[in-house]
């Protein structure tokens, strides 16, 4: 069953943010968009690449109202440590949170069966907590920042603009279209 749609579940997990231990519920995360990003675990290869390219582009998130949540099965103590140790990770500024209970990874459904470890997903919600993106990739396979703040920007205009739609490859400023009787098969 597809999670698009579908409200996020109740959580409580202790993160790291920028030198500080900070509590985050799903009550913080509603009103403004989200990025839930799981990561497999850290002190491992391709996850400090992946949240390194996040943290180049968090600022430019926050522009737009977006809120970035790294999520892995690991401690904040751990993160803590990772980010103290790691030149990648140490740029990072967005909130690294712990889901040692696997609470937040079984939520999203996410989780391993028989591994205790988080899939590779990237999740986007919305101000009003639905999740209206899912992406899970391989864990040999890295995700790209710039192609997750395309579809933010294409998520936000859609949603602001009833009646038109993003077609592939959309960029900000670039045309729609407005589906009606008149495009079918003329696409």
């Amino acid at each position: 069953m597809s999670l698009v749609n579908t409200p996020i579940k109740p959580f409580k997990a202790q993160a790291f943010k920028q030198g500080k231990f900070v509590e985050v519920t799903e009550a913080d995360v509603k009103g403004k968009w989200s990025i839930f990003f799981f990561y497999p675990a850290d002190f491992t290869f391709v996850c400090p690449t992946e949240l390194e390219d996040l943290a180049d582009i968090y600022p430019t998130l926050q522009s737009i109202g977006v809120e970035v949540y790294s999520v892995s099965t690991d401690t904040h103590f751990c993160h803590k440590a990772w980010h103290d140790t790691s030149p990648a990770i140490g740029k990072i500024n967005y909130y690294m949170l712990g889901d040692q209970n696997h609470d937040i990874s079984n939520n999203f459904e996410i989780l391993r069966a028989g591994v205790g470890l988080a899939d590779r997903g990237t999740f986007v919600v919305d101000p009003e907590g639905v999740i209206q993106l899912v992406e899970i990739t391989p864990e040999g396979v890295g995700r790209n920042a710039a192609e997750l703040l395309r579809k933010i920007k294409a998520l936000q205009y859609w949603v602001s603009h009833p009646g038109e739609v993003c077609p592939a490859k959309w960029e900000e400023g670039e045309k729609t279209l407005a589906p009606s009787l008149d495009l079918v098969g003329k696409i």
